[in-house]
């Protein structure tokens, strides 16, 4: 790390105030240039409020920010952007059907005597893609790309303005490991080259990986401001994010019967995106895991088996009996299955809407009166219980499901299909973007949710998660499950085990 007496950017006793919350409680971020800074905290701590006064989102209610010695205030993305301070966003901030070139400069533009000049977008796009390693066609439309290569192009976007700070919010959530690897290299040798980049990240194996300086957010406060990392031990850093000893969680005891008639049974199936004999079955009490590397077609599998996408052979079963789902509508009225998506902010909530309408849209026509009318005390009922349940932090029911953190909104989603007492439960990624306590309450209720008799089905690319988890787990590769391992929560064993299967079908 590059020392200096100066910091490139000073975020000086932040406050930030949203009705009902102190988002920001005089926090302090400082980082210095040639430094890869981790901002750590849990869901809730603070930290997007301070990415986004960062980059002219937001504008801060009290504390000063400070760029080059200048002090500055933004008051747009575009004001910080201009001033040499650029973000990757953990949600995709791309135009699908703009070209890879297109989306890459779009901060920047080249132009030529007033007209576009693609010869140069083509010429910056590129290398901005050769520096992260991404080998694409530049002129190839962004929808076209698998998830893990949009975010490739996010960044390669980020890189393109020549920014002096570059921050990064979980840059890696949709990534392959191979991939994470490449682009802490990329951070690494932004670094090098005097850059000052901030990491915002659940996965501490990637901060302690390629971090050298740390701050800790909590309850909006800085806890630990620019420290080295290499003072502090992950077991402290934990700690001090959740304010108390974090203890590793442990679960009871849990048995299915294993002879019973599968809950969902996938015999053969064939579907429009490629999918071809597919056999899979979870039993009522039972936690099957789905795992595979980015593009392994888990997400589209458990699309189709909703009616989101076409089966074109095979059989899908409940409970022994053949049927064909229509929609997630159906599979809820007719069937009892929930589904928790991993792209929760467009699948999984109405952000616009409150937490009491979200959490009880699944249950409408139980709650309900005469001619469709849904009491507003019997939502906001529901919604309590559900709130208290599973610990999600909010001013009240009737707070916007869109102004909170990710790791409250992923309860959220959660909660309406806990409130509609579904039978069988597949749930995609359930702690992308969650704090290291969050994901633990997250692993208990789903442990406990198959423990009361739910039938579950886990899709999460997160190793160590599956085999916390999974009663077994079913590997994919290029659409198709490739092998099933069993899992007896030795992680080095299962995990080494799985591994292997991708490589041989890779």
């Amino acid at each position: 790390m590059t020392t200096t007496s100066e910091p490139v950017l000073l975020a000086d006793r932040l406050v930030k105030r949203f009705p009902g919350v102190r988002a920001l409680d005089q926090a302090t971020l400082r980082m210095h240039p040639g430094s890869i800074h981790a901002l750590l905290g849990e869901n809730g701590a603070g930290k997007s409020t301070l990415i986004k006064i960062l980059t002219g989102v937001h504008r801060p209610d009290a504390g000063t920010l400070t760029l080059a010695g200048e002090q500055r205030s933004f008051h747009s993305p575009h004001d910080a952007l201009t001033a040499g301070v650029g973000v990757v966003h953990q949600e995709r901030n791309l135009v699908p059907e703009f070209s890879v070139a297109e989306n890459v400069t779009l901060n920047r533009t080249p132009a030529r005597r007033g007209l576009l000049d693609r010869d140069s977008m083509r010429e910056q796009a590129r290398a901005a893609l050769d520096l992260i390693g991404l080998d694409v066609d530049v002129d190839t439309p962004v929808r076209t790309l698998s998830v893990a290569q949009m975010q490739l192009v996010e960044v390669a976007k980020a890189l393109a303005t020549d920014s002096r700070v570059l921050l990064l919010d979980e840059p890696t959530s949709a990534l392959t490991l191979a991939e994470t690897d490449r682009l802490l290299e990329v951070m690494a040798r932004l670094r090098d080259q005097g850059r000052s980049l901030l990491l915002v990240s659940h996965k501490l194996d990637e901060v302690f990986a390629v971090c050298d300086t740390v701050t800790v957010l909590r309850d909006g406060a800085s806890v630990l401001q620019a420290a080295p990392l290499a003072d502090h031990p992950r077991a402290e850093v934990v700690d001090l994010m959740v304010g108390r000893r974090h203890e590793q969680a442990e679960f009871a005891a849990r048995e299915f019967d294993r002879t019973a008639v599968p809950a969902l049974e996938l015999a053969g199936v064939a579907t429009g995106y490629g999918h071809r004999a597919v056999d899979l079955d979870v039993r009522r009490g039972e936690i099957v895991g789905l795992y595979g590397l980015v593009g392994a077609g888990r997400t589209e599998l458990a699309k189709a088996v909703l009616g989101l996408d076409r089966i074109t052979a095979g059989e899908v079963r409940v409970g022994g009996t053949p049927v064909r789902i229509a929609g997630v509508g159906q599979a809820l009225a007719d069937h009892r299955i929930g589904y928790v998506p991993e792209n929760r902010k467009e699948e999984g909530l109405f952000l616009t809407q409150p937490l009491t309408m979200n959490i009880a849209v699944t249950v409408w026509r139980r709650i309900g009166k005469a001619l469709g009318y849904v009491p507003r005390a019997a939502e906001r009922s529901l919604a309590q219980e559900y709130i208290e349940r599973l610990g999600i932090r909010v001013s009240g029911p009737g707070q916007l499901a869109g102004q909170l953190s990710g790791g409250n909104q992923q309860k959220v989603s959660l909660a309406k299909w806990l409130a509609a007492d579904v039978e069988i439960l597949i749930v995609d990624e359930p702690t992308v973007g969650v704090d290291v306590r969050t994901k633990a309450a997250f692993h208990q209720v789903i442990w406990q949710l198959a423990a009361d008799g739910m039938a579950i089905l886990l899709i999460t690319s997160d190793l160590p998660e599956m085999v916390t988890l999974a009663d077994r787990i079913a590997v994919m590769h290029e659409a198709r499950v490739v092998g099933t391992v069993p899992n007896d929560h030795d992680y080095p064993s299962t995990s080494q085990a799985v591994i292997g299967l991708v490589h041989r079908a890779g």
